[in-house]
Formats: structure tokens, sequence, C-alpha cells
């Protein structure tokens, strides 16, 4: 039983932000373990079976509005991986904290501009456009897209995303201390802030506008 074009992008667009947002949840997992770390490992967390890293909210239910609504962007994110991000900035200080909490964003990045590479390297050049062949360049730019919106959303110095986090330790080793201050007062209110931001369209158009920049620059 053949499967119709819509089902079989679906499940592209799924497989690729699976990949997506566990390669950037396992990425703190493994700055973390590789500071001494190992609450992800021994948790199982370091594992790519997506059951252990599937968020419903997340994963299921936020991505599925998204698509659903026709959204001109998708994306997810996973549970997060436990680390003892305290432990590990009091042995090590805070540029270790710094790395575990942008290791998440530096893999969607090195992804998308892998995927990127893999596009435009040629190899596809002089093949037969086989519906292998066209599935294949369809997943690399679901790859692409998805990593790039994951990269710049997780970078808004927002909590909880990792870039308020950066922000946070980077206040902290320099005692930028009235910023370190107002990011722990916002941390309740986050996912409120998160939630209008994604709703109303003016601010999130403004805000994934480097997104755009740099899907321009991957995909042209």
């Amino acid at each position: 039983m053949s499967l119709s074009p819509e089902i079989i992008n679906v499940l592209l667009m799924v497989l690729a932000l699976m990949i997506s947002i566990i390669g950037h949840e396992i990425m703190h997992g493994l700055v973390a373990y590789h500071y001494g770390d190992d609450t992800a490992k021994s948790m199982g967390r370091l594992s790519i079976n997506p059951i252990k890293h599937i968020d419903p909210i997340g994963s299921i239910l936020i991505p599925g509005i998204l698509y659903v609504t026709q959204a001109p962007f998708l994306f997810g994110w996973a549970k997060p991986v436990p680390v003892n991000i305290s432990s590990i900035i009091q042995q090590h200080g805070y540029g270790a904290g710094i790395g575990v909490a942008i290791a998440g964003v530096c893999f969607n990045l090195a992804l998308a501009l892998l995927a990127s590479l893999f596009l435009f390297s040629g190899v596809f050049d002089g093949i037969s456009k086989d519906s292998w062949v066209v599935l294949v360049v369809l997943f690399l730019v679901m790859l692409i897209k998805y990593n790039v919106i994951l990269c710049v959303f997780n970078l808004w110095p927002i909590p909880p995303l990792d870039g308020s986090q950066v922000l946070l330790f980077v206040a902290l080793k320099f005692r930028f201390h009235k910023l370190a201050l107002f990011l722990q007062k916002i941390a309740p209110y986050g996912m409120i802030i998160l939630i209008v931001i994604l709703f109303v369209p003016f601010l999130s158009s403004f805000l994934f506008y480097p997104a755009r920049i740099l899907l321009a620059f991957l995909l042209l």
C-alpha cells in the first residue's frame, strides 16, 4: 500500500523535527557529562530513543496546532535533559554553565549548516529526479528550516530558553547583578511571555527575522 504525498510529507516533517529537538537536548547532557555531571547519563537521557524525550505539549500538541493552523513555521521541544548546573558551575565556573546552556543551539546550527552543505554539494547533480531523490532533498530542506528556527528561538533571552540561561551566566560571570536579578524575577512568567510573543504576529515576525536571514543564506 503506497502512502499519499501528504502523509509522506508529515512523516518527514516529524522525523526532521524529532532529530532536531532530541539532538538539541542530548547535546546539553553530553556537554554536562564532559564537565563531570552524569545526571543525564544515569537517567538514560543520552539515548536517541524518542520515547525518552517526548514532551506531550512541546513534542506533540504545539507542533500539531502549528501544522493544523498552517503556521508559517513549525517547531517544538523535548523534555529538558536533567543537568546539575549548580554543581557544574561550582566546579568549573560560569563559563562551563554557558557551554552547557548553548550546546543545544550549537547542535542545531551545525546540523543546519551540514544539511545545507550536503544539499548544495553537487551530489544530486546528474541524478535522475526519482522519488527517493526528491524525498531526500525535501528532508534536507526540512532539517535546515527546523534547525534554524530552533536555533534562533532558543537564543531568545526569555526564560526558560537557552538564551536566557546564557545571558544569566554571562551576567553572573561579569557581575551584572541587576541584569541577573531581572532575569530571575521574570523567570516565573517566561512561558506566558513566550505564548504572547508566538501568537502576536508582529512580535513573532520581528524575533524570527534572524531566522529568515539565515534561511535565505542556507537555502539559496
